[in-house]
């Protein structure tokens, strides 16, 4: 038998003379060993009217008691009998919306598979490591994206595992998973979250159909009829719709006289030959932003606070016009061909859109196009000036219309313009566009019969605000327009395109919510 080492000599035996270890017990068995003195441990109350107990205090003693461990100190800060007594940090019961969010935080590394492995046909970790090579490839294909949407390649390689796995079985979900890479790489890099190439194989079938779908409408007057906008609603929008007073054309260019610049305010001389530095402005637009907690107006070209500078590039200095009257001078305005006199190519439905660049005789119209109900392009042509209106800027940023293009191609004047428009287009014709009247203006048509998609899709804030072309294509056809960038610049016809599949797009939603 081992030694006893007499750890327990001076605690009292609990069994006292009734032990059986006697004589071998390790307790002691001497007269006036103390008892166990009683942890103080404060408790609340469970009711208001029960005041807390207190312990009560260990007896008396004149033993030795020089190895029982003595109690800490109680803090100044422990709560008192009058007092409601905290738990213990650990057994709170706290907010569940605090400790636990509801819902998961976002993940910008590889996504975690979370299904029951019981109920998977294909080995969870087979399924992890083949969702990893997905997440690779789609952070691969989103990296000009990733940076202002973080979690997007996560949640697609989820998404995109999970259709293969619905799709696939046991023995063939590898080699669907290798298929699906295989796509992966095959993709275009998408520049925005809205492009074509971006979302799961099947968001991006579904996109496909619903293009295909709306591709196979071919509007007609009778289903645009009641999208056709009013005469007060033309005169609200700023359409021009009575031929202004005078010859008009009489004065075509204000060359030689004073304007105000339209970019930077100041007033200059108008000429032919203006200098390109004499400006220095901001090409972008102010738009509101939230900046350390307030809200600035800052440019979209650099980002610069409204009011900190005067401008960010160097160009010409640029004059526009809106004067109804002024603008006849410039070049007059006419009336659609009436119906009746039978020219036989006329169109029921036509989409049509224009770009614009400054000139002497403000700003001009530079290239039309114009497709049919069907989305064909039946016109596209560069307008050259008339005599005596010179070019200040062609406003590549915005027209997409280079100096070089323009001097090989613009052949027409706007008079011979309108002269081809006639063989299509007349007074009965839907002419659908994206702010149309900017268009009509400058192509010195008065409207009879328009459809208007920033009037058909209004703007949250309503009038006179508008959503922009490419926000619309966007939000509701999932495509990408006007992406040119600082030189490339809009498509008149892509922006045709784009306004036409606009109006299909609302003819199905109408369709579909009358079934």
């Amino acid at each position: 038998m081992f030694s006893r080492l007499g750890l327990f000599h001076h605690v009292k035996c609990p069994d006292e003379q009734q032990c059986p270890r006697q004589p071998f017990c390790v307790y002691s068995h001497r007269t006036g060993i103390p008892d166990e003195p009683p942890l103080d441990i404060p408790v609340a109350s469970t009711s208001k009217s029960s005041p807390v107990s207190k312990p009560s205090p260990a007896p008396t003693t004149s033993a030795p008691v020089s190895n029982i461990p003595a109690k800490r100190p109680v803090s100044s800060t422990t709560p008192g009998p009058s007092r409601a007594v905290e738990p213990p940090r650990k057994l709170q019961r706290v907010n569940q919306s605090l400790s636990r969010p509801s819902q998961p935080q976002q993940n910008n590394g590889p996504p975690v598979l979370r299904v029951n492995a019981a109920q998977s046909q294909v080995a969870l970790p087979v399924r992890q490591a083949m969702l990893k090579t997905l997440y690779d490839h789609f952070v691969i294909l989103y990296e000009r994206i990733l940076p202002t949407n973080p979690s997007l390649a996560s949640e697609h390689a989820l998404k995109q595992e999970g259709e293969i796995y619905s799709k696939s079985g046991k023995s063939t979900y590898r080699h669907a998973v290798i298929q699906s890479v295989a796509a992966l790489k095959r993709r275009p890099v998408p520049d925005s979250p809205s492009h074509s190439s971006v979302g799961t194989d099947e968001e991006i079938a579904a996109r496909t159909e619903a293009q295909k779908s709306l591709k196979a409408l071919r509007l007609t007057r009778s289903i645009l009829e009641p999208f056709i906008l009013s005469r007060p609603d033309l005169e609200k929008w700023g359409y021009i719709v009575e031929i202004p007073d005078g010859p008009g054309g009489h004065e075509p260019s204000l060359e030689g006289q004073l304007a105000k610049c339209e970019r930077c305010g100041e007033p200059f001389m108008v000429r032919h030959d203006p200098d390109p530095n004499e400006c220095f402005h901001h090409w972008g637009r102010p738009y509101g932003r939230q900046v350390n907690g307030k809200r600035t107006r800052i440019y979209s070209c650099c980002s610069n606070t409204v009011g900190e500078d005067s401008g960010c590039v160097h160009g010409p200095h640029v004059f526009y016009e809106s004067d109804h009257g002024v603008l006849h001078a410039r070049h007059p305005f006419s009336k659609l061909a009436d119906p009746d006199c039978g020219n036989p190519t006329t169109l029921d439905v036509v989409a049509l859109d224009c770009e614009m660049i400054y000139t002497t005789g403000g700003m001009r119209i530079a290239r039309v196009s114009v497709i049919d109900g069907g989305g064909t392009k039946v016109f596209d042509e560069l307008v050259r000036m008339d005599e005596g209106v010179g070019i200040l800027d062609f406003n590549t940023r915005f027209s997409g219309i280079t100096a070089d293009e323009y001097n090989a191609k613009a052949l027409l004047p706007l008079k011979s313009i309108r002269h081809s428009l006639d063989a299509f287009i007349n007074s009965e014709t839907i002419i659908i566009g994206h702010a149309l009247e900017n268009d009509l203006r400058t192509l010195r048509i008065i409207p009879s019969r328009c459809v208007d998609t920033a009037i058909l899709f209004p703007h949250p804030a309503g009038a006179p605000y508008r959503r922009a072309l490419r926000d619309l294509a966007r939000d509701h056809l999932a495509t990408v327009i006007q992406s040119g960038g600082g030189t490339v610049g809009h498509s008149s016809l892509e922006d045709a395109i784009a306004t036409l599949d606009l109006v299909r797009w609302h003819v199905r939603q109408q369709q579909g919510s009358k079934r």
